[in-house]
């Protein structure tokens, strides 16, 4: 999720068009994306411009496509995208995203009005919130899992379909990961993310967390978090409902044939600080220098490394 400070001026539009009470005067436009015959449903509210909203609904195609690149489908059978246009000083060309579960599962997603194509085309805050459609709601619990899979997800996703390069986007999750280590508090990652603190610790502790579960399945499972997830998908997943986080992650266990991620589960719930990473790293051919710059090595386990973040193949076919 990314949370902008809303003013009212533009808030009550916003609830009225999610709520399906948009005012008279409201433009919209919706489509449908299919793919893997499961679809997404994708409104722009309240934008009088056809371009620009053809330009909004074609950014959006793209990322929704960036999606594809985990296992050619989207991963629930409908979901909604609504995309609004708000005034903002934030930097962001995307203030703010939300994923809902109310009654269906909805990403709600807040675009700066002056926000060129460009400027959205380089953001992540659209695949992250995209990614959360890719997991069960985990409850308090297990936000920490949540946001750190969309947060893996939204460098791994972006750099498989060409948005960003393979080396920059792990630069970004290496970047991410600093910013979890500057989290000092001592305090278990299970309670920061029950209470909604320690932010850049939830996230990117949690993202990791997802990088060594990938890794153990490519290097030691000749398998890898997407056809888990795939599987997953196919079997148990709900838009809406709470299911917790060690249920989510036994249904894993039991999908990929290991013990991987509830292994993972009981080092990771409990720490008091930001997991060490140099094995992953290792495993990756990654080395990071003094100056915690990342050098790229080649050899076999460079092979792994750019496993995760190469584009499929050929089109991945159903679990």
């Amino acid at each position: 999720m990314r949370t902008l400070a809303i003013r009212c001026r533009w808030l009550c539009p916003l609830v009225l068009a999610f709520a399906g009470l948009a005012p008279a005067w409201a433009q919209d436009e919706e489509r449908t994306l299919s793919a893997g015959g499961n679809t997404l449903e994708v409104t722009v509210v309240d934008v009088d411009d056809p371009a620009r909203r053809a330009e909004l609904q074609g950014w959006l195609a793209e990322v929704a496509a960036a999606t594809l690149t985990a296992y050619g489908r989207y991963p629930l059978a409908q979901a909604r995208v609504r995309i609004m246009q708000i005034d903002s000083d934030d930097d962001s060309p995307v203030p703010w995203g939300q994923t809902r579960r109310r009654g269906d599962a909805a990403v709600l997603l807040y675009v700066r009005r002056d926000a060129s194509l460009s400027e959205l085309r380089a953001d992540w805050t659209a695949i992250h919130e995209l990614s959360h459609l890719f997991h069960p709601y985990l409850g308090d619990d297990g936000r920490w899992l949540a946001e750190g899979l969309a947060s893996y997800y939204q460098n791994v996703l972006r750099a498989r379909a060409g948005l960003v390069a393979q080396d920059e986007a792990w630069r970004l999750l290496e970047a991410g990961f600093a910013r979890g280590r500057r989290e000092s508090s001592g305090t278990p990652l299970v309670e920061l993310s029950r209470r909604h603190r320690g932010t850049m610790r939830v996230y990117w502790a949690g993202a990791a967390f997802w990088l060594e579960a990938d890794i153990a399945l490519r290097r030691d499972h000749r398998s890898s978090l997407d056809q888990v997830l795939s599987r997953y998908s196919t079997c148990c997943l709900r838009g809406v409902g709470e299911v917790p986080p060690q249920e989510f992650l036994a249904s894993l266990d039991e999908l990929s044939r290991s013990r991987v991620f509830s292994e993972l589960y009981r080092r990771y719930a409990d720490s008091r600080a930001f997991p060490p990473l140099e094995h992953a790293y290792r495993a990756l051919a990654i080395e990071e220098d003094a100056d915690g710059k990342l050098d790229f090595r080649d050899g076999r386990a460079a092979a792994l490394r750019r496993s995760i973040m190469a584009p499929p193949a050929s089109k991945p076919t159903a679990p």
